[in-house]
């Protein structure tokens, strides 16, 4: 994400649209030259779907950065993948643009960017967390039935027990509350 942030001054759009406002393929699609995966970007097609007839053929080479733990590989298909992101009205994912990292006035280290769970999807697919402060969470289950890990706008990752404070948690998906967390705020009292 930093990467892809620095060579285009923001963070990738989380779903990129084709002309027409189609769908056409996830942020994980837009990184890959960014996690060392050059060969597999360039065979991508940009201009077609995710489950275009061609790049339906690349979802088998899910790079391993968007693979479970070896442990928990089995609960997923080997073409899916839990990394995902927030997306709705206050997240850094908003605009379908793309935003920078200025847009994040909570502070990047108070700021989710990556959350590794809810239902997997297939890692091209352009389907990610709707957030809005006014319904409930989306339902967030991951590889691990203890805890979650998130990646942070600072491009530091911790783990988050379950169950968590839904307000510090909330605070953290956007980017922009004026909330400062610290870390303990996730935990969850009478746990």
């Amino acid at each position: 994400m930093h990467g892809y942030h620095d060579q285009h001054g923001k963070f990738p759009p989380a779903v990129v649209y084709g002309k027409d406002g189609e769908p056409l393929y996830s942020w994980r699609v837009l990184i890959l030259p960014y996690i060392g995966e050059d060969g597999l970007f360039a065979e991508f097609k940009l201009d077609e779907p995710w489950d275009s007839p061609h790049n339906i053929l690349l979802l088998d080479r899910r790079p391993s950065i968007y693979a479970p733990p070896s442990r928990y590989a089995r609960k997923i298909a080997p073409t899916q993948t839990y990394m995902r992101v927030f997306v709705g009205e206050g997240t850094p994912f908003e605009s379908p643009q793309g935003m920078s990292m200025n847009s994040i006035t909570d502070g990047t280290s108070n700021t989710f960017l990556i959350i590794e769970a809810g239902t997997p999807v297939p890692w091209t697919k352009p389907e990610e967390l709707v957030y809005s402060a006014a319904q409930p969470l989306p339902d967030l289950p991951g590889p691990f039935a203890n805890l979650i890990r998130i990646g942070f706008a600072d491009a530091s990752v911790h783990t988050i027990p379950r169950p968590f404070n839904e307000t510090a948690f909330r605070a953290a998906i956007t980017r922009n509350g004026g909330e400062k967390l610290s870390f303990d705020a996730f935990e969850c009292v009478g746990r």
